[in-house]
């Protein structure tokens, strides 16, 4: 009996422990680290729908759900009573991320510029 239960519990760790967190995703997860000295308000990545809110600076957004994505987009931050904007021109040959979690460093240089740096988590 004591076989048995170690046995069982082992199979039990060892499915649990295979078990990764992008295993079953429906879409790709994208995150917002603020590496800016100012809180942002609000961030929006892509469509208006989708908004990150209040990141300090040297922290993480949570995860969001975007059906598409690719290593840049739209940036729109709000922060300060001020707007800064990173405007792409098209995605004409880029590629959709793959399913997975990433995350988006954005930042701002010195003349109020969006910066975006691409990491994949």
């Amino acid at each position: 009996m004591k076989r048995f239960l170690i046995l069982t519990f082992s199979v039990f760790v060892f499915v649990v422990g295979c078990t990764d967190r992008d295993d079953e995703l429906n879409g790709v997860q994208i995150r917002v680290k603020n590496v800016s000295a100012l809180q942002y308000d609000s961030i929006q990545v892509g469509g208006a729908e989708m908004v990150h809110t209040n990141v300090a600076p040297d922290s993480y957004s949570d995860y969001l759900e975007y059906e598409t994505a690719y290593t840049y987009d739209y940036i729109s931050i709000s922060a300060e009573g001020e707007t800064y904007v990173l405007q792409p021109i098209d995605f004409v040959g880029e590629t959709p991320l793959p399913f997975g979690y990433y995350t988006y460093e954005i930042g701002l240089d010195a003349e109020g510029n969006v910066t975006l740096d691409f990491v994949v988590d």
